[in-house]
């Protein structure tokens, strides 16, 4: 049996979100840390702090939530690209999520970004997942 642990990632916070929980740990990778810079710069969460506990150590990501209706900020995030089925986009091609509303996140040789960012930049990747 195989394991995903960007999938995993991905997992814990869509339970913590669905827990009401304001924080989750999530053990650490140089991908998991990338992606969590990524959904902080893009407001989808308050920030993330990698604790050095044990071999790997752990990201302590802080969920955010509408303040007037207590809603949470990431609505739906979908993994796209997994062990078993890569998924690459030229950048001419990257996929808009939402019509826009959406992002999608992006390995490309100069680190993780957004789709957005990346057809900016002329750059296309592996197409990690979706977040709206």
């Amino acid at each position: 049996m195989h394991t995903d642990p960007i999938a995993d990632f991905l997992t814990r916070i869509r339970n913590a979100y669905a827990a009401r929980k304001r924080m989750v740990d999530i053990p650490a990778s140089k991908v998991k840390l990338g992606i969590s810079q990524v959904l902080q710069d893009m407001g989808y969460i308050h920030g993330y702090k990698k604790m050095d506990e044990g071999p790997q150590g752990h990201i302590r990501v802080a969920l955010k939530y509408d303040t007037d209706t207590k809603r949470p900020a990431i609505s739906k995030i979908q993994r796209v690209s997994t062990p078993g089925l890569r998924v690459y986009s030229k950048a001419q091609e990257m996929p808009r999520v939402m019509n826009g509303l959406g992002i999608a996140v992006v390995t490309t040789s100069k680190g993780l970004m957004t789709g957005k960012q990346a057809k900016a930049e002329n750059l296309g990747g592996e197409v990690i997942c979706y977040v709206y």
